[in-house]
């Protein structure tokens, strides 16, 4: 994932993240259960996180693009899909089994922060 990708990325899950947490409070309020309305407001809070890190990774990537933040990035992403849109999916659907799909994503979360850390420790040695 290049910079430019990375930042359009970014900006657009920033977006959306919006958007589905403005659509969870408004429209499906009084339709979801407390617990699904939780399931919901995690997947936003997560994908509103990494969204500002996949931010920070395009931008580190303008600067000097690296196999380390480029994984990052894609880690970030693969997290958003996968645990955000898990959650998305299994509160709107019911279909519980959606659930063992989110510690996946949250692993992609993981490697991408530990990806990060290990860029800038080994940002002086290259």
């Amino acid at each position: 994932m290049n910079a430019r990708l990375c930042l359009i990325v970014a900006s657009m899950s920033g977006a959306i993240a919006v958007m589905i947490g403005a659509f969870t409070a408004h429209a499906l309020k009084d339709i979801l259960t407390s617990k699904l309305m939780a399931v919901m407001q995690t997947g936003v809070q997560y994908q509103f996180y990494h969204s500002l890190a996949l931010l920070l990774v395009g931008l580190l990537l303008q600067q000097r693009s690296t196999a380390l933040l480029k994984l990052s990035a894609m880690s970030f992403f693969a997290g958003i899909v996968l645990f955000c849109g898990s959650l998305y999916l299994l509160a709107f659907s019911g279909v519980h089994w959606l659930g063992i799909v989110t510690p996946v994503g949250g692993l992609a979360f993981i490697v991408g922060w530990l990806m990060l850390v290990w860029n800038f420790i080994t940002m002086d040695k290259r």
